[in-house]
């Protein structure tokens, strides 16, 4: 059963108690994928897992401890392939466009376990939220450092929160219209809020700027 790709490039000692939370997660991922949030007990996810119940409370308190480290896992694994898509010998509009696209890939691998992490996660209430805000930030960040990589503050740390939003508001609309296979179509849209975003910036910072100006002249 496929899932959302989990890191395997720092995959722990198999002898480690980290080992079997991995497992545990990937076994939440299968479980997930197949039978969908709601549905999936605990003896699913130790089941995929093959391991204890047990090693299960070892590592978490609830099926929903162990969502909100699956989207944790899931979502700095899309945070590495939009770092992986970056290249720094291109403009930063082809370097956003680029990411946006490998970033849109890696979500529709698995539209079922896409749904849980985009719709179910929001359901936790305000340990959902908490998870959501916090890996938004992570990816507002990193387009910052994209797109302001010439020391200029093209884009603010609002903006980038409120182009993410944006962005995440396109692919939950399109999950709930079924149409996570077209997630690619996305692309276009999610860039146009970037530039819109940024153009947006420097045009504020234009506004500044020219009242500034104005200040020094009347002195």
């Amino acid at each position: 059963m496929a899932s959302l790709p989990l890191p395997q490039a720092a995959l722990p000692d198999p002898a480690s108690g980290a080992e079997h939370r991995h497992r545990l997660l990937e076994g939440m991922a299968h479980a997930v994928a197949a039978k969908g949030y709601a549905d999936t007990t605990i003896a699913d996810i130790v089941r995929e897992a093959a391991v204890s119940r047990r090693t299960f409370y070892e590592h978490f308190s609830t099926k929903a401890d162990c969502l909100i480290a699956l989207y944790e896992v899931s979502s700095h694994n899309a945070l590495k392939v939009l770092r992986g898509a970056i290249d720094p010998q291109r403009g930063w509009q082809t370097q956003v466009e680029q990411a946006i696209t490998a970033y849109l890939a890696c979500l529709a691998q698995n539209p079922v376990l896409l749904r849980t992490l985009f719709v179910e996660i929001l359901g936790l209430g305000a340990p959902g939220l908490a998870v959501r805000r916090r890996m938004n930030q992570e990816i507002a960040d990193f387009m910052l450092g994209v797109v302001n990589a010439d020391g200029r503050q093209h884009l603010s740390d609002d903006m980038a929160v409120a182009i993410v939003g944006g962005i995440n508001e396109l692919v939950l609309q399109a999950i709930e219209q079924d149409q996570v296979g077209l997630l690619h179509d996305l692309v276009a849209p999610s860039s146009q809020l970037v530039r819109a975003g940024i153009g947006s910036q420097s045009g504020q910072n234009g506004c500044l700027s020219t009242q500034e100006d104005h200040a020094q002249q009347s002195r």
